[in-house]
């Protein structure tokens, strides 16, 4: 692919400015990549060992995944908006609105952990209670999710300081931090869940505890990074008063990421509902499916996260060449991963599935699902990467569109429908469904995208 050195004029100071395209892409994503992946793995641990408790568990696990999606895309959309703005702002040459931007970011953190703790308080149970499923799911459910909403701070502080580090080109750096906490997570897992050792018996809260307390180390080993090698910004505690000038830039951008990604809470919730109708099982396999599925899409994001700065920055010094080269290695590299995935999981499913101690009746329901389900990775890696490039050009609104249009105008209704023919298995069909609408509102507004601001451009 692209690997020549396209160089802007006068902006060689950075090389998001100067380094080949391919290099710079991999150079970029592959640290976020591998933090996104171990994001992936705090959810799935908890989930294999959850598993080993019983199915009601892993149930209460799965209902809690919208909770904890939400979560993460109020951080990752608030963080989108923060490495837009924040990469534009470097391009420029504005140290002052840099620094602003990311202490900003830091307020706009600690105002998401205290709309998620009141929640905490008020709202676990009604919501569990909504899904329609059995007490003992719903007590399980309230254990794990008081205790990940009321040390949420460490989600939203974590992800923000990362993406500071991100967003000045420092992303090995997450690698670290991520990393840290994973391995935390890992072993402290089943300490806590079955009480090995000096550790007490905790259950279910016991894995949820595991995944924060990691979470914070994480949190601790990326602001070290940031304060002791992140010489682009200036931490200064005068700047933690939001500004609402920088406040409302980051939100243009990052609350239509916000409802994008949270669009797939929602829609989660409700397909947890239309498959409680079949069995509390049915839920637990489309559970176990987003853990697994996470393996591969989250890397997949991480690419094209890496992809949002490089092309923010180019935006910012008016080079075409390296736009347009950075997007065509991004989508190249997102199909070849997603083409993998795709391939595990037609061939494995129920190998996959034995990691989390599958009963036969969740492979009855788990395997035709995955492979179903996975015939839509190629046409999801195209969805993903165009919406970093919206993102990326402060158009995200075109990312919203397109999710809402996937989520709630296509899945759900498909789902709903296929759900009348009483067959649980033919509900998974509504994905591929979903895609193909996806795919086409989103080629449309790529094309808006070029032709209004790529094109315009000097080559």
């Amino acid at each position: 692919m692209e690997n020549e050195e396209l160089k802007p004029s006068g902006s060689a100071e950075n090389k998001m400015g100067t380094m080949p395209v391919m290099k710079l892409i991999i150079n970029m994503s592959l640290p976020m990549m591998f933090s996104m992946f171990v994001m992936a793995l705090y959810n799935i641990v908890d989930s294999i060992f959850v598993a080993k408790i019983n199915e009601d568990a892993l149930t209460a696990v799965s209902l809690a995944f919208p909770v904890q999606n939400l979560m993460i895309s109020f951080a990752v959309g608030t963080g989108v908006g923060v490495n837009s703005l924040l990469s534009r702002r470097l391009g420029q040459g504005n140290q002052e609105d840099v620094n602003k931007t990311a202490m900003n970011a830091v307020f706009l953190a600690l105002c998401n952990f205290a709309v998620f703790f009141i929640a905490g308080l008020t709202l676990v149970k009604p919501y569990l209670i909504s899904q329609r499923v059995s007490g003992e799911i719903v007590a399980y459910g309230e254990e794990y999710l008081h205790v990940v909403l009321f040390l949420s701070f460490a989600t939203f502080l974590g992800i923000t300081f990362d993406r500071l580090l991100q967003s000045t080109g420092h992303t090995i750096y997450t690698m670290y931090s991520q990393l840290s906490g994973a391995v935390f997570n890992v072993i402290f897992d089943p300490l806590l869940i079955f009480g090995i050792g000096p550790f007490p018996k905790m259950g279910i809260r016991g894995a949820a505890l595991a995944t924060v307390l990691g979470q914070i180390l994480g949190l601790c080993v990326s602001v070290f990074f940031n304060v002791t090698k992140n010489r682009e910004i200036q931490f200064k505690l005068k700047n933690l008063l939001p500004e609402l000038r920088i406040v409302a830039e980051i939100y243009k951008v990052g609350v239509p990421s916000i409802l994008l990604s949270s669009i797939t809470s929602i829609t989660t919730y409700f397909l947890n509902i239309i498959l409680s109708a079949f069995s509390s099982t049915a839920i637990a396999v489309y559970g176990v499916y987003f853990k697994l599925n996470s393996f591969i899409f989250m890397p997949v994001f991480g690419l094209n996260n890496g992809m949002v700065p490089i092309i923010a920055y180019n935006y910012g010094a008016r080079n075409r060449k390296r736009i347009t080269a950075t997007i065509r290695n991004g989508l190249f590299l997102a199909m070849g991963i997603m083409l993998f995935g795709m391939a595990l999981f037609e061939l494995f499913p129920a190998q996959l599935l034995g990691l989390f101690d599958a009963s036969p009746a969740m492979l009855a329901i788990g395997v035709p699902a995955i492979r179903i389900i996975a015939c839509s990775f190629l046409g999801a890696a195209l969805g993903i990467t165009f919406s970093s490039v919206f993102q990326a050009f402060g158009s995200a609104v075109y990312s919203m569109i397109a999710t809402f249009v996937r989520q709630i105008v296509a899945l759900l209704p498909a789902a709903y429908l296929l759900s009348l023919s009483g067959n649980v298995n033919a509900i998974w069909w509504s994905y591929l469904i979903a895609e193909v609408v996806s795919i086409i509102a989103c080629i449309f507004f790529m094309h808006r995208i070029y032709k209004e601001k790529i094109e315009p451009l000097s080559a």
